[in-house]
Parts: C-alpha cells; structure tokens; sequence
C-alpha cells in the first residue's frame, strides 16, 4: 500500500512541476534511471504498464524507492482497468495515471485513497474525472490538443489541476508555454530519457536535465 499520503503525492506533482515517466524491462536499468530523475530533484516518478515484466520491475523499484529514495511518489501509468489498477496499488503504487478517464479505476484509487489520474481530451471528459473523484487530471496527447486547450479551460474551470503529457519539451519555450497557459504540471519521458542516452549509460545526462527542467519551471513561476 502507498505510503505517502494522497494530498502529499499531489503537491509533490506541482512543487517540482516535473513527473519523468519510463518503462524498462531491465530493473537495474530502471532504477538507475530512478535514481538520476530523484537526484536531479523530480519528487514524483510514473512508471509506465507497458511491458509483459512491468510488474515485477515496479515491485522490484518500489523495494529500492522505499529503501534509497525518500520522499519519493513512485506510481504505475498506462493502467486501463480496475483489475490492474489494484494489483499496482497492493504493491505500493502512490497513484495510478491512465491514458483515458474508466470510472472503474476511480473508484480502486478512491478506495485506496490515492491520486487518480485520468486522461482527458475535451471538458466533458474532465467533468466526468472530477464527478468520479480525480483532483489531478492528464492532457494527453499534449502535441495534439495543444496549450490553447489548458488556457481555454481555466475560464469555466479555474481550479482545475491539468498535468500534460505528449509534446513538453525540457526546454524554455516548451516550459514557458505549458505553465504560461496554466499546467500544474507536465510529464515528460522520451525527452527525458532518450534510448540513445539510455543505450549509453549516460545517467549524469538524465540528472542534469531532470534539475535544468526544474529549474526552468521555477524560474517562469518566479516571474509571474
């Protein structure tokens, strides 16, 4: 079971304003790519359901989160179902990311008192998240619905906290214009973690771009 608590896990997705999300079947691989984000300063990490071993690597990184990281959030993205949902959360999970809103996970995570995260695309979809208790949703694909859509949203739903995904670069003019429309916060993985750097073993890269991407976001919220 998770432990951090639910209100924690989600300041800890706006302070830094980063979540890195990876998969690897290489559980080594994984946690030295865990390790690089939580020491460039990212205190929230979602590891993506997308490999046949991606259960056994997630039980393996929560053990070494809990044992080396403190005060890390370590939670399960790509989950589509309930079923899943709840394997992920009797393993530790801090919260659960999904690509689509499935009330059905809601209410697992709702029960376990944990985040949800549901991807949305249009206002109905994010009315239905928040009706189904999410109080942090995912815009996602990023790249497709575009920063209009998050600063359009604030108008009629100004409380909404909107976490993008797909098309955030750790650049200046990509932090500038995903907080400058009002994100929470932006979730960036292949930009992050490029296969050739991965390929490499060129975990200082990680690190330091991890901490850069930090310090973009603190410097434009400074600002405003």
């Amino acid at each position: 079971m998770a432990t951090i608590d639910k209100d924690t896990t989600i300041i800890l997705l706006n302070e830094t304003g980063i979540l890195p999300l990876f998969y690897h079947a290489d559980v080594e691989i994984a946690k030295k790519v865990l390790t690089a984000s939580y020491n460039g300063g990212a205190r929230a990490f979602e590891f993506t359901n997308r490999g046949v071993n991606a259960y056994e690597v997630f039980v393996e990184l929560i053990a070494y989160a809990l044992e080396n990281l403190p005060g890390l959030a370590l939670g399960i993205g790509t989950v589509y179902d309930a079923e899943t949902a709840q394997k992920y959360i009797d393993a530790g999970a801090e919260f659960v990311v999904a690509p689509f809103t499935n009330p059905e996970v809601g209410e697992v995570c709702n029960k376990a008192d944990i985040p949800w995260i549901p991807g949305i695309a249009t206002l109905t979809e994010i009315f239905h998240a928040l009706k189904g208790g999410a109080e942090v949703v995912k815009l996602f694909p990023g790249e497709v619905v575009g920063s209009a859509f998050v600063k359009a949203v604030k108008g009629p739903m100004p409380h909404v906290k909107i976490v993008v995904t797909g098309g955030v670069s750790p650049t200046k003019e990509s932090i500038e214009e995903w907080f400058g429309a009002g994100a929470y916060g932006v979730g960036m993985g292949s930009n992050l973690f490029p296969k050739n750097v991965i390929t490499e073993g060129n975990y200082a890269w990680i690190e330091a771009k991890v901490a850069e991407s930090i310090a973009l976001i603190k410097e434009f919220r400074a600002k405003v």
